[in-house]
């Protein structure tokens, strides 16, 4: 085992990435492979292998995974049961009463992951702070018992009303679920969220419960096969924060995976940005299944509370921290199709690793996103993956034909081209959910484009938006698991407690946050996992008094120390105008949750400068010409093509052209000029849209 080694495996749709530092000699590896879905432990052996390692030689492995947010969305977890406060049996179900198209005839409401027959009510009752108002049955939590076991019951969600205040039923409840299902998987909401809210808790709890299973044996396989490889490490995951815990804790609370690679890349472009010096960007992430986006602003990564898995109409409502990241199904898999109306659709249905688009020539014969790049020639034939993976145009330009082009009636290269631009259009949303709809100024902000598609329509997505810079960082295609490696320990602790500002007594809140941040660092201590050093971090979720939701604001050191409660008001009223663009300075406030971050910072890897060189690349960095279609030019035109390996910093090129790399193609377009930073990263800025 190496000291201080770190390695690094973020699982996708359709692609494995590996990432192994060894801090001897400072040197980054790296490996890419075909996403395993049947195991997908032998997805990641793969990339150690391509990376040039083994699992016998890290300190530390670290992991980030889809496994949740796939469970959830594709609906395939194990069968749960639901207990709940007698009288809120149909609270899940009920949920908020959202109607966001008042006038769609066809709006459907969200889909319970437990049927109804399957949730029970258990006689019990709390008062909102925390007292007994009716004792717990415990005799009917036995009878409800006796209906688990007869329904073969594998995985159990208990959420009572305000456990938030007081958990001693919840617990007690859980007791007897365990005593009596030994192999059932429970999960009490308390244990994942201790906010009020009772739809979004108990959504949470039975996420939780809904994953649980399946979660734990992926993880204890994972485990397992690290153990036999000589792995004798700590096993680390990614949160949907970009924070890591251990390999038990998430075998429990295995919700907190739910964003866990796309909050690993926001993670290594906000350990970007500090590198350069920018505080504030846009990160954004397409691979071969979905695309992502988050925002770094005033050196911080955006965070959020709350996620809407199967999006704001539809879906279910899980109630953790986690980095604030916006997703569209829109990926290099993603399959273009006509509907019976003529109209055609890029995905969400993607062709995944197996049998993977049509150009893989793995019997795939759905036109995707990746055979409309080939057909239009900016993906090169034998330059994929590094030459390991030839790909074949005529079986992209067969599925184009047979699946677009022949019923829009279009020839192939316009078919592509439609393609294209509706993936476009629609992963520029994904960009302007986390930054327009957040109050910021998109255009103002540098695009950070990485995922082994992002290059290739990052240009195109910035000028949808009107954006000027855009950022290719090295290694774009592994850029992910790059981002776990700048990732720290962290354990957040939430407290919903109602507080008046104009009343509030700042002794007692500064003890509630002490009390928080204890349970962070006796985590932290616990997990026995070296760091360099211990941060907490603290903010309050805040609303104006009459409202309905809250928005969460960070307390910057001393703020609560000063006690200048007009400070903490402006502060929150300059919250609330970004967020809505509107504030009301006269009216009072109150506090609703208190929030506390415990991080541990550990080390990472420096990022490596390379060689300079002139403003004309060098000609090793030369692969001659590719005839490129360009939507901007209305025609094909010879583009340049460069091995980004052996460009130089300074070295300076101008669109049309391609930069080629093991895992990614960065596509310019005409207008477009790129410069190579100290650090090998592309910077380009961008020409107008035309």
């Amino acid at each position: 085992m190496q000291k201080g080694s770190r390695l690094a495996a973020d699982i996708g749709g359709t692609f494995t990435d590996v990432a192994y530092f060894d801090p001897a000699t400072g040197a980054l590896s790296l490996g890419k492979t075909l996403s395993t879905p049947g195991r997908m432990v032998d997805g990641i052996a793969g990339g150690v292998a391509k990376a040039g390692t083994t699992f016998a030689r890290p300190e530390t492995f670290l992991h980030g995974s889809t496994v949740v947010i796939n469970t959830l969305l594709e609906r395939k977890g194990t069968r749960t049961a639901l207990l709940v406060t007698e009288g809120f049996r149909d609270i899940y179900e009920i949920g908020r009463i959202n109607r966001p198209d008042a006038y769609n005839l066809f709006f459907r409401k969200h889909v319970p992951l437990v049927e109804r027959r399957l949730r029970f009510e258990v006689r019990e009752r709390l008062t909102a702070e925390g007292t007994v108002d009716t004792p717990l049955d415990e005799d009917g939590v036995h009878r409800i018992c006796d209906r688990l076991v007869e329904e073969g019951i594998e995985a159990v969600a208990i959420l009572l009303l305000h456990c938030y205040a007081n958990p001693a039923h919840e617990l007690a409840v859980k007791r007897i679920v365990q005593q009596r299902l030994p192999h059932a998987f429970v999960s009490a909401s308390h244990e994942l969220s201790q906010e009020y809210r009772e739809f979004e808790r108990c959504s949470t709890a039975v996420a939780n419960a809904y994953v649980g299973p399946i979660v734990r044996r992926y993880v204890s396989g994972i485990d397992a096969h690290l153990n036999q490889a000589g792995f004798d490490g700590k096993f680390l995951l990614v949160q949907s924060t970009g924070g890591l815990y251990e390999s038990q804790q998430a075998q429990v609370q295995c919700v907190r995976m739910l964003e866990s690679g796309p909050a690993a890349g926001v993670i290594g472009a906000h350990a970007l940005c500090r590198e350069l010096g920018l505080r504030n960007a846009v990160a954004f992430d397409m691979g071969g299944t979905t695309a992502k986006a988050g925002v770094i602003h005033n050196d911080a990564v955006l965070t959020t509370n709350l996620a809407m898995v199967g999006g704001y109409n539809e879906g279910l409502p899980i109630q953790i921290p986690l980095v604030d990241v916006f997703e569209v199904g829109t990926g290099g898999g993603s399959i273009a199709e006509v509907d019976v109306g003529g109209a055609l659709h890029v995905g969400p249905r993607s062709a995944g690793a197996e049998p993977g688009p049509a150009c893989y020539g793995r019997g795939g014969t759905f036109a995707t996103v990746t055979d409309a790049n080939l057909v239009l020639g900016r993906l090169g034939v034998a330059s994929f993956l590094g030459g390991e993976m030839p790909l074949d145009r005529d079986a992209a330009a067969t599925a184009i034909r047979e699946r677009v082009a022949r019923p829009l009636g279009l020839d192939e290269v316009a078919a592509a081209e439609g393609i294209l631009r509706i993936a476009v259009t629609k992963m520029s949303y994904a960009v302007k959910g986390v930054s327009t709809e957040r109050g910021f100024d998109a255009a103002a902000f540098p695009l950070i484009a990485y995922g082994g598609a992002g290059p290739l329509h990052a240009s195109a997505i910035g000028r949808e938006i009107g954006m000027r810079q855009l950022i290719i960082p090295r290694a774009p295609g592994h850029f992910c698991a790059f981002g776990m490696l700048h990732s720290d320990l962290r354990y957040d602790n939430v407290r919903t407690t109602f507080r008046k500002l104009e009343e509030m007594d700042f002794t007692e809140v500064e003890h509630a946050f002490e009390e928080l941040a204890a349970i962070g660092r006796r985590t932290l201590t616990e997990s026995r996992v070296k760091t360099a050093s211990v941060n907490v971090d603290y903010a309050a979720d805040m609303r104006y008094v009459g409202q309905e939701h809250s928005v969460t604001v960070d307390l910057v050191p001393g703020m609560l120390a000063a006690r200048d409660r007009k400070a903490l008001k402006r502060r929150f009223d300059e919250v609330h105008q970004q967020r809505y663009g509107t504030c009301a300075p006269a009216e009072k406030v109150e506090i609703v949750t208190l929030r506390a971050a415990v991080i541990g910072v550990m080390d990472k890897p420096s990022m490596e400068t390379i060689a300079t060189g002139d403003a004309a690349p060098p000609a090793a960095a030369r692969r001659g010409s590719r005839e490129v279609y360009y939507s901007e030019l209305s025609r094909t035109v010879p583009a340049m093509v460069f091995d980004r390996d052996r460009l130089l910093a300074g070295n300076r090129i101008d669109g049309p052209a391609l930069v080629e790399e093991h895992a990614s193609t960065t596509v310019l377009l005409p207008g477009d000029r790129l410069e190579v930073d100290a650090y090998g990263n592309l910077r380009i800025e961008l020409g107008g849209k035309t």
